[in-house]
């Protein structure tokens, strides 16, 4: 920084009344002395007269209507509407027309027949358009320096609701309406990439992390989607030292009594510390690099450690050769047995073998994770069984049940606590945990022959 920066206009608003003044003793009527200053202090859009039409692709929307919207600023030239348009990819070029021009104006993006420099305008017509790219004149193509989206680095599989109690909750429930939204994200988030499985029942999801995948979830969730996913994986690459997985830059800003309580979760997660700088205000900035699959649950944690006090930044940092497993959970599940609702008589005596999900009066069904068990290995249990009735009467039969809160998991809580025989059941109004395969049978044929497998390996 140097001196010349602290020259700089200084103008009073009132957000809530809609004025500015640039001096507090003369209290403003309207926000012109705002603009004013705008248009004072800020320079105009560099370009070259009679310069062929140049945009640079930096973001991608979706309508129902028009399809995919290119998002870019107008370096030089003008586009209209109507008007035959050609994109610059790296080895090849597309040609279209302008089939609908848009300009945002407030919150709203509004129709326009031409756009200039400095424009930051949406132009549909072109269906395989993608960030980085270059829309030019036909007639005079030149391109720009592209631009490059990070590759997706996790990968989650999205199915339809196949549990028992399932398709009571939402509005969207087959493949097809699952497909047809995915397909929709992907028209306006170039981050997103979705391909089928064998099944046809169910989609790879691949994206730039576990927050982002989340919050497709949750999205889809709150718009009446009832679907089922699975625990995120990484994607690896085979490098020339061997395998490889993706890596990214955290950066954690936290008070410096919490310093420890970060390192230690991060060591958890075979992250490395960097870097640690100490400020004035009591805080300390700490630099990890940690393998993506470390990050997975992890926010939650921290912002739990650390009471809500800690700021969390990544950046991708590329791939790096293979750190090892992470350790997962240690305990197993108590498993639902049979279909039923959960009654207070058989939750009292599962909940002295772990800590329980669910409550009394909860519909369940079979293969449903009701809890996590206290000991290694899966349990299965009865949470409908109901008190017989007897004319017999004990005080140590009749005093009163007392059930411990269940735990309640949100859905980052819930992609960190499942392993890859499970599931998480996303309805409207419920997140619920499960095994792949209900049928306890099923599920001991399985481990049979993946054991089988194991050893034949």
């Amino acid at each position: 920084a140097n001196e010349q920066q602290i020259n700089f206009p200084i103008v009073y608003t009132n957000a809530r009344a809609g004025t500015a003044t640039l001096d507090l003793e003369k209290p403003g009527t309207d926000l012109i002395p705002l603009l004013d200053v705008v248009l004072e202090t800020a320079p105009a859009p560099m370009h070259e007269p009679g310069h062929p039409l140049q945009v640079l692709i930096t973001n991608l929307a979706a309508n129902d209507f028009v399809g995919r919207i290119a998002v870019g600023r107008i370096r030089n030239g003008i586009v209209r509407k109507g008007a035959k348009i050609t994109i610059l990819r790296e080895e090849s070029a597309i040609s279209g027309t302008v089939t609908s021009l848009t300009l945002p104006m407030g919150i709203e993006r509004v129709e326009v027949a031409e756009a200039g420099p400095g424009e930051i305008v949406g132009i549909a017509g072109l269906a395989d358009v993608e960030i980085g790219e270059t829309i030019t004149d036909p007639a005079d193509p030149r391109p720009l320096e592209r631009l490059h989206v990070d590759p997706p680095t996790l990968q989650m599989t999205f199915g339809v609701n196949t549990s028992p109690i399932g398709g009571k909750d939402g509005k969207f429930l087959t493949s097809r309406q699952l497909k047809a939204r995915l397909e929709k994200e992907v028209l306006g988030n170039p981050a997103i990439e979705v391909s089928p499985t064998d099944t046809g029942e169910a989609f790879q999801v691949r994206g730039r992390g576990e927050l982002q995948l989340a919050i497709l979830v949750e999205q889809m969730r709150r718009e009446g989607f009832e679907l089922e996913v699975s625990r995120p994986e990484v994607l690896l690459h085979k490098g020339p030292n061997g395998i490889e997985e993706p890596f990214e830059q955290l950066t954690i800003d936290v008070p410096v009594d919490f310093v420890g309580v970060i390192t230690g979760i991060m060591a958890e997660r075979r992250a490395r510390m960097e870097n640690i700088q100490h400020g004035a205000d009591g805080r300390a900035r700490v630099d990890f690099l940690i393998p993506t699959r470390g990050l997975i649950g992890v926010r939650g944690r921290i912002l739990t450690e650390t009471r809500g006090t800690a700021l969390i930044h990544q950046l991708s940092a590329g791939y790096k050769p293979w750190v090892g497993e992470i350790p997962h959970r240690t305990n197993g599940c108590l498993i639902s047995d049979r279909t039923g609702v959960t009654t207070g008589y058989a939750l009292y005596g599962i909940q002295e073998r772990g800590e329980l999900f669910v409550t009394e009066g909860e519909q369940t069904y079979e293969g449903q994770i009701i809890g996590e068990s206290a000991k290694p290995g899966d349990m299965d249990v009865n949470a409908v069984r109901e008190k017989k009735l007897t004319n017999m009467r004990t005080h140590s039969h009749d005093e009163a049940i007392r059930l411990t809160p269940p735990r309640r998991m949100a859905l980052e809580n819930a992609l960190e606590f499942i392993g890859p025989d499970e599931l998480i059941e996303v309805t409207p109004s419920a997140l619920r945990l499960r095994k792949r395969l209900l049928n306890e049978n099923d599920r001991r044929r399985d481990a049979g022959r993946r054991a089988e497998m194991r050893e034949a390996n």
